[in-house]
């Protein structure tokens, strides 16, 4: 859902993998607990356990936190294996000031991928520029990790 009064601009990321849009996605979506950095980009930091990625649309992003406590992250809003999946996205916020992200895995023509990562929104929240600030910089952290981890 768009909204065109939007007046924050949305997040937009791009890197490159060398992997497949298939290998790019399982790894973004139901490998996500290998390399999302959780001690830094978590409602629980130091004490995040883990993440999942709940398959299909319905499926819900949750941070476990190592006192069995759970953190609603976002839930899958499309499901599109392997060139697109998108979600809410509210860690440590309420669920009526979710945003959205939206990423497209899509093959190069050296057999790897293309990762376009969007996140729209920002006016739900009422600190919704601030935030755009902190994710701006925060989504970089964050693929740079999964970048890693199919190197």
């Amino acid at each position: 859902m768009v909204d065109h009064r939007s007046s924050i601009a949305a997040v937009r990321k791009v890197v490159s993998v060398e992997a497949s849009p298939q290998r790019a996605f399982e790894l973004f979506t139901e490998g996500i607990q290998v390399w999302w950095p959780l001690r830094t980009h978590s409602v629980g930091e130091q004490q995040a356990a883990g993440v999942t990625f709940g398959e299909g649309v319905g499926g819900t992003i949750i941070e476990t936190l190592a006192d069995g406590t759970a953190a609603l992250w976002g839930r899958v809003t499309r499901w599109e294996p392997p060139h697109l999946v998108a979600f809410t996205w509210h860690p440590g916020n309420p669920e009526s000031e979710a945003g959205e992200v939206e990423v497209t895995f899509t093959e190069d023509k050296s057999g790897g991928t293309v990762v376009v990562l969007v996140h729209t929104g920002w006016e739900r929240r009422p600190d919704g520029a601030r935030a755009r600030e902190g994710y701006d910089t925060g989504w970089n952290t964050v693929l740079n990790q999964f970048v890693r981890a199919l190197a």
